[in-house]
């Protein structure tokens, strides 16, 4: 269990990356008992992923149902959306949702990956899903977000401009560190206002500090997703340097938790703050990467 402090600095933050039910694959907790659960431990809201449904409609009902929480709703480009298609994007921008995922699991780079996980890493749980997939012969082709030369493909820059359109924010999925750094620049030059980079020590991507760096001055604000280090994909000793090496200031604190066998989805920023505030870091760092980096993607106008 999280520290009462640790919920006291977390307090007014939005969970940017959560996975929770409905969805296809079992889930720890279901959407509205979340909201119910951000009310009671201070959190201001949420945003729904599904690698595979966009969930703006989901999110608008528990907006509804329960009040003051504010979640929001998003779509991940993934073969079932149309991958780069311009429609799903802009038909979630008119229903309000506020982040655009870029292919995760059916990006080149996460079908091609090569990259070992450390001995005893807990396996993502979409990886059984996409083995079914491929097994009944339905899995589609994989997702290019660049052309041979490593340019942006026209698609995508259909993309960024309509997540600029509707001043949504641009995620970088399981991209590799060259399509981020393509993916980012023209993000910029499309005029998209807040930029993240997906979990940048995912197993498949594992982006350099250096290049983090690079994307920073660009603007981008690096996910330091709780479910990253807890499962062993990276330590938490080079998490931690990773964040140093870069700056608070760009980071931003998610969970990326839902998962049955992992912590509370409630708990996951403040258990992050915890164990932070124990390696050094102080309160206002804290509270810089959890509660005002994550309401600048969640709240327009901050």
């Amino acid at each position: 269990m999280p520290s009462e402090a640790a919920r006291q600095i977390v307090a007014g933050a939005y969970d940017t990356h959560v996975h929770v039910a409905p969805d296809v694959m079992k889930r720890l907790v279901d959407d509205v008992t979340l909201a119910r659960r951000c009310a009671e431990t201070g959190l201001a809201g949420f945003v729904l992923k599904s690698h595979y449904v966009p969930t703006a409609e989901r999110a608008e009902v528990v907006r509804g149902t329960v009040p003051g929480v504010d979640v929001l709703g998003a779509i991940t480009l993934n073969a079932s959306v149309g991958g780069l298609n311009p429609v799903a994007v802009e038909i979630a921008g008119r229903q309000g949702a506020r982040v655009v995922w870029l292919p995760t699991v059916d990006c080149r780079n996460q079908r091609e990956s090569r990259a070992r996980a450390p001995e005893g890493a807990v396996p993502p749980m979409w990886a059984q899903l996409q083995d079914d997939l491929a097994e009944q012969g339905i899995m589609a082709p994989a997702i290019d977000v660049v052309d041979e030369s490593g340019r942006v493909v026209p698609a995508l820059r259909q993309v960024l401009t309509l997540i600029a359109k509707h001043d949504m924010v641009l995620a970088t999925g399981h991209l590799s560190g060259a399509e981020i750094k393509a993916t980012v620049e023209a993000a910029a030059e499309a005029g998209v206002r807040r930029i993240v980079v997906t979990h940048p020590e995912f197993t498949s991507q594992r982006v350099p500090v250096d290049a983090q760096r690079e994307l920073a001055e660009h603007g981008a604000l690096m996910e330091r997703c709780f479910t990253t280090p807890h499962s062993g994909k990276i330590s938490w000793e080079e998490w931690y340097a990773h964040i140093r090496a870069v700056g608070p200031e760009h980071s931003v604190l998610s969970s990326d938790l839902g998962q049955p066998f992992n912590p509370p989805v409630e708990d996951g920023l403040a258990l992050l703050a915890d164990r932070l505030l124990a390696n050094g870091f102080t309160e206002d760092e804290v509270h810089t990467m959890s509660v005002v980096n994550s309401r600048r993607l969640a709240v327009v106008g901050e």
